[in-house]
């Protein structure tokens, strides 16, 4: 018995109906496990208790290195270069000789002026004889002591400018720069050379008006030199300024470090780490643990199998470590690891 066409188009509308409601039924369960995360599969995570530990907190700021002492060596009289002993680069102690200049002509100047001084006080010496005896007049006396007077202050000034025809070294250190060559003339007060003593090094660091009331003299704090990757130094704080430098606002604080190999050059960029102070009950979770959602900072709180998102604010940063001071309890279950692929309400899975 063939179908007829009514019974076709009863069967084929049934099929239709079964179709559109098994459709129905499929999405409305994607839509629902889309809007409901609490009924996504829990995402593995891993977290810390949070709980109250001392952090430091420590200001680093840059700096230059300088020598402890720096000296210009100038010459103190007009005249020719005749002698030069150290070279550039080479230590030199305290009062050893650098160079001399236009000695030649002094030492003739010298020889004179105690030659004509040795004169004058022979006379002086026979005239006052000759004054006890009664010979000559007092007057006569009186006018040789002038004499040798005048003729001790020649010698006197002659001495002094032979003895500033001497330079001599101020300072234990190194010859950094020779201004001039044997033979070349100079001026007075024109330089000579540079002279470095860097068994020492200080570094000047300009500290904000906030932070200064932090720092005394005699205080330690940790330095490093950007040419020497991964050494640290302890240097002291030689002096903390009362007065602001009124272009920057800041303060100049003086740190030394010793250098004993010589190995840290003036002009060099370090960066020194002074410590404000220690926060004993502070509260902290590793830097990688906040997640930037639009600005704000947020960190993930597992409670009952579920995260929770926190809005906070932070305070020091020690290293990979960061404090919270708002948003967070002592005992909070704070997630490190799989923060980023977690939302609010969310089921997780505590590894």
């Amino acid at each position: 018995m063939k179908p007829t066409l009514h019974s076709l188009s009863a069967i084929l509308a049934l099929l239709l109906t079964l179709i559109s409601v098994s459709g129905c039924d499929r999405s409305e369960g994607k839509g629902e496990t889309k809007n409901n995360p609490s009924r996504a599969k829990p995402v593995k995570v891993s977290v810390i208790t949070i709980k109250p530990t001392p952090v430091k907190d420590v200001l680093v700021l840059p700096g230059e290195t300088e020598a402890w002492q720096d000296v210009r060596l100038a010459s103190e009289i007009d005249g020719i270069v005749e002698w030069i002993d150290p070279k550039e680069g080479q230590a030199v102690r305290e009062g050893q000789l650098i160079a001399t200049i236009e000695v030649s002509a002094l030492k003739a100047a010298l020889d004179h002026a105690e030659a004509s001084f040795n004169l004058a006080d022979k006379l002086y010496q026979r005239r006052k004889l000759l004054s006890e005896r009664k010979v000559i007049a007092r007057e006569e006396l009186d006018r040789s002591l002038n004499e040798r007077t005048l003729a001790l202050s020649n010698l006197r000034r002659a001495k002094v400018e032979y003895e500033r025809g001497f330079l001599h070294s101020p300072i234990n250190g190194l010859v950094n720069y020779l201004y001039v060559d044997i033979g070349e003339f100079v001026d007075r007060g024109e330089p000579v050379a540079d002279l470095l003593n860097v068994d020492k090094i200080k570094i000047n660091v300009n500290v904000p008006e906030l932070d200064v009331r932090y720092l005394r003299v005699g205080q330690q704090a940790m330095v490093t030199v950007d040419a020497f990757p991964g050494r640290r130094l302890t240097g002291t704080i030689d002096f903390v300024p009362y007065k602001a430098d009124p272009a920057t606002k800041t303060f100049q604080v003086r740190v030394l470090i010793d250098n004993p190999r010589r190995k840290i050059r003036p002009g060099m960029i370090a960066r020194v780490a002074f410590l404000r102070r220690i926060i004993p009950d502070a509260l902290v979770i590793p830097l990688f643990a906040l997640v930037d959602k639009g600005g704000e900072r947020i960190v993930f709180v597992e409670k009952d199998g579920i995260a929770y998102a926190r809005t906070v604010s932070i305070g020091v940063i020690e290293g990979d470590r960061i404090q919270i001071t708002q948003g967070l309890e002592a005992g909070d279950q704070v997630i490190v690891s799989g923060q980023t692929e977690v939302e609010e309400g969310m089921q997780v899975q505590v590894q």
